[in-house]
């Protein structure tokens, strides 16, 4: 039962040393990743429905309570579990590294963009969704970008497209 434990460290550790990003490590990460995405968004979202936009905010700026940050994870895990459909060791120590893995992601994006000032700034739930929906989309792109052509937004502000590096 050990070996399954180590098994995302394993995991980690080899993506590391080949130089892969989360993007390269195949179907069944993407897949993976998508469920506990989704699995946060529906737990948030349920919150923001509440009326709890500013625990949303809290919970992503890790500044919430503890009780109220275990019982958020605790139904996410709950969530991402009944997605996934594993059982017993391998489901925990799957979503004991996806989870953490896409909440990260989701935190480092937030703060990129601004997007927690935004949700603790308007207090509408209708915005505040609006606002997930936006933070969901910053994550799926920096988990999975699209590196197979070469098509990238273009600001208004950029005067001429990029010049390609000489071979």
């Amino acid at each position: 039962m050990k070996k399954l434990s180590l098994l995302p460290q394993i995991l980690r550790t080899a993506g590391q040393l080949t130089g892969m990003a989360a993007w390269q490590t195949g179907r069944l990460f993407r897949k993976t990743a998508a469920s506990a995405l989704d699995s946060i968004q529906e737990v948030l979202r349920a919150e923001v429905k509440k009326g709890n936009a500013k625990l949303v905010a809290d919970f992503l700026t890790d500044k919430a309570l503890p009780a109220a940050r275990a019982l958020l994870l605790e139904r996410m895990a709950a969530r991402l579990l009944i997605r996934l459909g594993l059982r017993g060791a391998l489901a925990s120590s799957v979503i004991g590294w996806i989870l953490p893995f896409v909440l990260e992601q989701m935190v480092k994006v937030g703060q990129r963009t601004g997007l927690f000032d935004k949700l603790r700034a308007n207090p509408t739930v209708q915005e505040s969704l609006v606002r997930l929906e936006e933070l969901k989309q910053g994550v799926w792109k920096r988990l999975f970008p699209d590196h197979g052509t070469s098509a990238h937004l273009l600001e208004d502000n950029e005067a001429e497209p990029p010049r390609e590096l000489p071979a």
